[in-house]
């Protein structure tokens, strides 16, 4: 077991090689899609997915 400042350097050098993996790992692009998209509709969801049952946010909304 590391103790003292051997601890402190294995610390640091697991953190930089997580932040090296996140980097490497890149962004969600259907994340991001999905969080920037604020306006569905009615007709084109219902036209790309004809045999799935529309969100509750779409039931109220006219196209």
């Amino acid at each position: 077991m590391a103790r003292g400042h051997q601890k402190i350097q294995s610390q640091q050098k697991a953190q930089k090689r997580a932040e090296a993996a996140k980097k490497a790992q890149g962004c969600d692009q259907k994340g991001a899609a999905q969080k920037a998209l604020h306006h569905k509709c009615t007709v084109c969801m219902v036209s790309k997915h004809p045999k799935a049952p529309l969100p509750a946010e779409l039931v109220d909304v006219q196209a």
